[in-house]
């Protein structure tokens, strides 16, 4: 089973616009969407709502940075700072080009930091980009398996 693209979005634009970006790339992967910061932490831990979720890190996080109950920010640092979840590519997909976001990110570990483009082909070509590179071509360290296995 393809690992899923875990999505934290709280935009209903910038979600519909994602998902259809991403329904055009023609992944395989399931994308799973979580609405704010609280709800990402529940997927990734597997608590909450998620408590039965199968085991196992996504391809990818595409992380918004503004987002209501735990931001963007306080979400990447968790991450970076539990040892299951360390090695998750983590895309900081956001709005804004403050260079304090952009810088603070980096520092917290992000593995890329992409500003939304305004324009929708633009919008889509970089989504389709990002999900193709993160979940077929890049080569996730020894241990965390392209694949889910079931138990």
């Amino acid at each position: 089973m393809l690992k899923p693209i875990l999505l934290v979005e709280d935009n209903p634009n910038d979600l519909e616009l994602t998902l259809i970006a991403l329904e055009k790339s023609q992944l395989a992967n399931e994308v799973i969407v979580v609405r704010d910061g609280a709800e990402a932490l529940d997927y990734l831990n597997c608590q909450g709502s998620f408590l039965n979720r199968p085991a196992g890190n996504p391809a990818v996080i595409l992380l918004d940075l503004k987002l209501p109950k735990v931001d963007g920010l306080e979400v990447l640092r968790h991450i970076r700072n539990t040892a299951s979840l360390k090695s998750a590519p983590v895309v900081m997909l956001t709005s804004s080009r403050e260079e304090q976001d952009l810088l603070r990110s980096y520092e917290l570990g992000v593995n890329a930091y992409v500003v939304k483009p305004v324009d929708f082909q633009e919008f889509v070509r970089a989504i389709s980009d990002l999900g193709v590179f993160w979940a077929v071509l890049n080569e996730p360290p020894p241990g965390s398996a392209r694949y889910i296995r079931r138990s």
